[in-house]
């Protein structure tokens, strides 16, 4: 008799899979519409639960916690912004006209999602041990899935450029990380759209940044720092 209730039972089980993946999905869309409408410094358990239609509970029955939704939440700009990436880089193509444009679509998609730029700045403030601590290991295991799968684009047309002798990097993977996180600051300033300078010394002023001037900044740099 056990036997033949084995199959019902595992039915079960699968459903409540299917219905678990389910909810959690609704949760990050509705995490990802709030950021989108209000940015991510505002954003509240409660807001999110209620666009759901759940209360606070049911949400950190299914994530850890606010950070662990958050990055959760960043998977799904990552995933997008691969795609991106992925369609920019054309391999047929000289090496630095590679990363010119591998770079020029994460800066327009920075711009276009400044919530993606926020979310990944929120948890990068974060320790090692402190994601740890504050995410779950699958949770930590898919963001750093999405985070590499799009350094890996960048980092492929680096590596390619110095095997065909454009590039001169020593660490192609360690200048991928780093033009990530410098454009992700860049990209700040590319939202704020001012300058803060000198006017005369100790006198500070500020001037206008376009958009389109940080993402040929980001442009140049990667350049520069691949070919120096």
């Amino acid at each position: 008799m056990a036997a033949s209730r084995a199959p019902e039972s595992d039915g079960r089980r699968t459903a409540a899979a299917a219905r678990r993946r389910k909810r959690e999905a609704e949760i990050i869309a509705a995490t990802r519409a709030l950021f989108d409408r209000s940015g991510v410094r505002d954003a509240q358990i409660d807001q999110i639960a209620g666009a759901v239609g759940v209360n606070r509970a049911i949400v950190y029955r299914h994530f850890t916690g606010k950070e662990e939704l958050f990055a959760l939440t960043l998977v799904e700009y990552l995933n997008e912004l691969r795609e991106e990436l992925v369609a920019a880089d054309d391999s047929a193509t000289d090496p630095p006209d590679r990363l010119r444009a591998i770079t020029t679509a994460f800066a327009d998609y920075g711009v276009t999602h400044p919530a993606f730029v926020d979310c990944a700045q929120t948890l990068m403030r974060r320790s090692g041990p402190e994601l740890l601590d504050e995410i779950s290991e699958s949770a930590l295991f898919r963001l750093g899935r999405a985070i590499s799968s799009c350094l890996s684009v960048l980092s492929g047309a680096l590596e390619d450029g110095v095997e065909s002798g454009d590039f001169t990097v020593d660490d192609p993977t360690l200048l991928a990380n780093t033009l990530y996180a410098s454009g992700l600051g860049a990209l700040q300033l590319a939202r704020v759209g001012i300058l803060v300078k000198e006017a005369a010394p100790g006198i500070p002023t500020v001037g206008q940044i376009s958009r389109e001037q940080v993402r040929d900044h980001l442009v140049a740099s990667a350049l520069a720092l691949a070919t120096r």
